[in-house]
């Protein structure tokens, strides 16, 4: 989904609100991460300490007012063809985000599926990315080996994760990662949109269907 630019927003509105100064760029940079580590951080580099509670209430305060953004999500280019591609040869596939349960339901329902996709949030684990613990309750709901998946990710902590869980990862620069950024965080390759991934679907398919 097409929301980063929505979380951005969110965490500066919050950080605005608990007089805590706070750089675009960083924000944008922790995009991804975990949401208590990102007030964390983001508070730091102001010369501010946080408790857990604190980050906690941080964290929660930035995700109710990025659902109150998040009213009409638009999905990445060649997403909707992406995943039907994926159903066509029957891979299985799940959504792995460190936002939190509530936060999901707009984005997921953009996706117009028939039935709800598998989603592991940040609510199924202690600790979202860059830790591997999404990534690898999301392999065992799919019942395959981490090392048989293949993660895509727009940020750099969606990189260091799938590196954490021992899962090849993809880099899509659409979010506010670079390519080189991607690349050094150990992405197998990268693209430039969803798009692109669609033919390495469809050779799957294919293959399935000779």
């Amino acid at each position: 989904m097409d929301t980063v630019e929505t979380r951005i927003v969110a965490w500066l509105r919050t950080f605005e609100e608990q007089r805590i100064p706070a750089s675009r760029l960083l924000v944008a940079s922790l995009i991804g991460s975990d949401g208590r580590r990102l007030a964390r951080i983001v508070a730091e580099a102001a010369g501010q300490t946080l408790d857990s509670d604190r980050e906690e209430e941080i964290d929660r305060r930035a995700g109710d007012i990025y659902s109150d953004l998040n009213l009409d999500p638009k999905t990445l280019p060649g997403a909707l063809e992406l995943l039907q591609t994926l159903d066509e040869s029957r891979q299985r596939w799940a959504i792995a985000t460190s936002s939190r349960r509530e936060q999901v339901d707009a984005s997921i329902k953009a996706l117009a599926r028939s039935t709800r996709p598998i989603v592991i949030d940040g609510s199924n684990v202690e600790h979202a990315k860059p830790a591997p613990d999404l990534l690898l309750f999301a392999a065992r709901e799919l019942g395959v080996e981490p090392p048989r998946c293949c993660y895509v990710g727009d940020a750099i902590w969606d990189m260091q994760a799938a590196a954490a869980a021992g899962m090849p990862a993809i880099g899509v620069t659409s979010g506010s990662a670079t390519e080189s950024e991607l690349a050094g965080a150990r992405a197998l390759f990268t693209v430039k949109d969803l798009t692109e991934l669609i033919p390495l679907a469809r050779a799957r398919l294919d293959l399935r269907s000779n």
